[in-house]
């Protein structure tokens, strides 16, 4: 990498750092591993200092609100990052081995999904915020007496999701990215608006949500979602078999521009193919006009 980029990446760290420091403005809430690091990358991008300086190596204490536990998590930046990935590791004292391996392997398939470029520190925060009660939650359930060993169940999860429009390519390869890797399925209907369905198992549901959703997607809600307690593996309850690109004609001239429109008919049709009429106007607010009726 040359002088000019690797300095470029590094002023993409300084800010970063800046964002933490007013997130966490309180004092030893970020732990610098070398307390003069900042410093001395400064130095070095005004050119007063000719050696590459320290990576960027920290602990940032979060609290997690329920259950109320604290998460250390280790950041350190290689000097080529955010076009090279993080190195991140979150541990507690609460966590046993076996959930705080499955915590950062969930960690780092979530940064994963981030282009090159992109900073993730504080998606990363925000992630665990979000999505790391559950790895404590199972904990305790490992570890409660029981007299008599009952069937696990699991929540199965059917979320709907609603988009003012999804027309980017690159974000629609996200969202098929995601759906392939977690163990979901459903689909990504593209155009306007864009609709989104996703099935699976909550905590798989859940992560795929904030996945697509983060760093920046605004125009973005989930408007309905249908949980349904199981026993077994959720296969039977599946309404579709895999995570695909659901593409309808649409309606009026775009060729010429983006803002077309799906045509609702088609998609009323694949609605009731799987079973679902009935979330049409929930997504919508117009009632389907059943030849049933």
């Amino acid at each position: 990498m040359s002088s000019a980029s690797m300095k470029e990446c590094l002023q993409l760290q300084l800010l970063e750092m800046e964002m933490l420091f007013s997130m966490f403005p309180n004092q030893g809430e970020v732990k610098l591993e070398d307390v003069n690091v900042l410093t001395t990358i400064k130095r070095y991008l005004e050119g007063t200092r000719e050696a590459l300086p320290p990576k960027i190596e920290f602990i940032i204490t979060l609290q997690i609100e329920e259950p109320k536990v604290k998460i250390d998590l280790q950041v350190t930046m290689p000097h080529s990052y955010p076009y090279v990935a993080l190195q991140l590791f979150g541990r507690s004292s609460e966590l046993d081995r076996q959930q705080q391996l499955l915590l950062n392997r969930s960690l780092t398939s979530y940064i994963g999904t981030f282009d090159p470029g992109e900073l993730c520190v504080c998606a990363a925060i925000q992630w665990l915020q979000d999505n790391s009660a559950s790895y404590f939650l199972n904990r305790k359930l490992v570890y409660e007496p029981s007299t008599q060993a009952k069937p696990v169940k699991n929540t199965f999860l059917r979320m709907w999701i609603y988009s003012h429009h999804i027309y980017q390519q690159d974000l629609r390869k996200k969202i098929l990215d995601v759906g392939k890797r977690l163990d979901v399925t459903g689909f990504c209907m593209t155009g306007k608006p864009g609709i989104i369905c996703v099935e699976g198992f909550k905590e798989h549901c859940e992560e795929f949500w904030h996945t697509i959703r983060y760093p920046n997607w605004k125009h973005i809600s989930c408007k309905h979602a249908e949980s349904i307690e199981t026993e077994g593996n959720g296969e039977d309850l599946r309404l579709f078999h895999s995570f695909e690109e659901l593409l309808l004609e649409a309606h009026g001239d775009y060729g010429l521009r983006n803002d077309y429109h799906m045509n609702l008919g088609q998609f009323l049709e694949f609605l009731k193919k799987h079973k679902s009429e009935h979330v049409f106007q929930i997504l919508f607010g117009i009632e389907s006009k059943s030849s049933d009726s």
